[in-house]
């Protein structure tokens, strides 16, 4: 199985003012394309086979080092891409919303909880929303990894690494988060993966 840069499924100015097109230009077009091309290499030395992604990143997670690097890095990024939309944030609806709310009390709590998550995962990361069982809960993962290593399923991540956002908000990232949930984050999504 190879690694393929997804395409964006939004034109790259369309998130402005939240994520401007050269945020995504960097971390698109060089960050998320760099790991595709440094796993390729290292899945064709590795001989791993895989008939899904997840199921790929699980078999690199065993392997770990670079190969899982950079293949946890493309599976996160990909995931991340269809985490946000131009037409997002807000409050959710739907079975998400339902959710959200048995699990956090409310969506402000839940809000309250995610940037919280977000702020305080140090260095390198990641804030996911991810479900065990029926429960929704906040996970914070450094570097590569994902809630799928953990027996957890990801419903939503924010990218909380530096180039996600200091070009938009500097070293704001508490402000970035907010605008994430505020703006970009993509409940239908969100739902697709509940189901």
């Amino acid at each position: 199985m190879k690694l393929e840069l997804p395409e964006l499924p939004f034109a790259k100015d369309a998130l402005a003012p939240h994520m401007s097109a050269d945020t995504l230009d960097f971390h698109h077009g060089k960050h998320h394309n760099a790991y595709v091309v440094k796993g390729n290499e290292l899945l064709e030395e590795a001989g791993l086979e895989a008939d899904s992604l997840e199921q790929l990143v699980m078999e690199a997670a065993k392997a770990g080092g670079g190969l899982f690097n950079n293949v946890g890095q493309h599976y996160n990024h990909s995931f991340f891409w269809n985490s946000i939309s131009p037409n997002g944030g807000g409050q959710p609806a739907g079975a998400v919303a339902d959710a959200i709310d048995a699990s956090f009390g409310s969506y402000e709590n839940f809000k309250a909880e995610f940037v919280t998550g977000g702020v305080g995962q140090f260095g390198s990361g990641w804030v996911w929303l991810a479900a065990e069982g029926e429960t929704l809960k906040i996970v914070q993962t450094a570097n590569a990894d994902t809630p799928l290593t953990e027996g957890l399923k990801p419903i939503l991540v924010c990218d909380v690494w530096e180039h996600a956002y200091y070009l938009d908000f500097q070293n704001r990232r508490p402000d970035f988060l907010s605008s994430f949930l505020d703006n970009l984050v993509n409940w239908e999504f969100a739902n697709q993966n509940l189901a």
